[in-house]
């Protein structure tokens, strides 16, 4: 028979996990930036 897959009690250290709870904060943030930076170059070009 085969053994079980064995169970472990530590947390992951996947960095994606560590960055899940402030997306509600840096995706705004990161959309503002983003967006004031192509009105800058849009004004710029023209």
């Amino acid at each position: 028979m085969s053994a079980s897959p064995t169970q472990h009690d530590t947390p992951s250290d996947d960095p994606v996990e560590k960055i899940v709870p402030y997306m509600p904060l840096v995706l705004p943030v990161a959309g503002g930036v983003l967006i004031f930076l192509l009105a800058f170059i849009a004004v710029f070009m023209a």
